[in-house]
């Protein structure tokens, strides 16, 4: 399935062109099948969110197809650094192609094929990390909980370092909503929404801003 929207969009797409690759991926999605990405509803709250935050140091939990990838490499500052992180090897393998169609090189998008339980504790050591300024979460739910609380011991989250967190509603991810309430470690909200390439599902994405400890 995930061969056949690259096969559409490497016919429909201009090379080097981000904004034609996500167009091609939204007209795959919403006409052909539905690929579980943030889609272009939810995706504009992230570009202003990245805009307003211009980030140097950006981790993406969950490459999927690498439609997320494309959407927040495009809209990083010059010498930006996304790593982006996937467990599973086929979507890894069709991701890499659509993330270098779209233009972006080794130097700015990283692709790390591991499971994010294993790469987070690892980010400082293997990959050099000092501290993460934009953390996106957009894989396994059941996994936002562990690997926040993860991040959080990892000593990569500044003041002022921004989490955003997709399908928080829908499929859900309770465990991680109630952490963030009781933790007292961050501002944040909710951004309401409909669940992507879809009218009808109520679905929201968090907004986190990391305040340090108390």
């Amino acid at each position: 399935m995930k061969e056949r929207a690259y096969q559409y969009i490497l016919t429909h797409a201009t090379p080097g062109d981000p904004d034609s690759i996500l167009d091609a991926f939204d007209v795959w999605c919403s006409k052909v099948e539905f690929i579980s990405n943030i889609g272009p509803k939810k995706g504009k709250i992230l570009d202003r969110l990245l805009m307003e935050q211009s980030p140097l140091t950006v981790l993406e939990l969950g490459t999927h197809c690498g439609y997320s990838t494309v959407r927040i490499a495009r809209a990083l500052p010059l010498g930006a650094r996304l790593y982006s992180v996937e467990m599973d090897q086929r979507n890894a393998a069709i991701a890499e192609k659509i993330i270098r169609l779209a233009g972006f090189d080794d130097d700015m998008v990283e692709l790390i094929v591991n499971p994010s339980d294993e790469v987070i504790p690892r980010l400082r050591s293997d990959y050099g990390l000092e501290r993460l300024d934009f953390v996106f979460m957009d894989h396994w739910k059941k996994s936002y909980c562990p690997d926040l609380q993860m991040l959080e011991g990892s000593g990569l989250l500044g003041k002022g370092s921004m989490i955003v967190a997709d399908n928080v509603l829908f499929p859900g991810a309770p465990k991680f909503l109630r952490h963030i309430r009781k933790s007292g470690l961050y501002e944040w909200k909710i951004h309401r929404a409909t669940l992507e390439y879809s009218k009808g599902i109520r679905d929201g994405m968090a907004e986190l801003v990391y305040q340090g400890i108390k």
